[in-house]
């Protein structure tokens, strides 16, 4: 539908731009057409395009909520495991720091 709705924007863009130099290119039925039916035309068609993107953009919003909702959603069938704590390995320098902040506590 995003597509779609990119693909009409084209179109309005297109038919006015046509439509203003050449009005009777694309009203070849009418014998003296107007500019301002050729504006009101692309009108409805941005407007419609517009509101096309919007529900594709809306629909694409709610799929991206519901893969999230399932990728965090815990499952009952599964086992828990019990990760080991890593061992903290302090470098020379945070061991420096520490027994100073410990030599100013005392």
């Amino acid at each position: 539908m995003m597509t779609w709705s990119i693909n009409l924007f084209v179109l309005a863009v297109g038919f006015l731009v046509v439509g203003l130099y050449k009005p009777q290119l694309l009203l070849f039925w009418m014998d003296k057409p107007k500019r301002m039916s050729i504006v009101l035309l692309s009108g409805f068609l941005f407007m419609v395009g517009a509101t096309l993107f919007g529900e594709a953009n809306r629909e694409k919003q709610k799929w991206l909520k519901e893969q999230y909702q399932q990728a965090t959603e815990v499952r009952s069938d599964t086992v828990p495991t019990v990760l080991p704590k890593m061992l903290e390995v302090k470098t020379d320098t945070e061991k420096v720091v520490d027994q100073k902040i410990e030599s100013r506590a005392q």
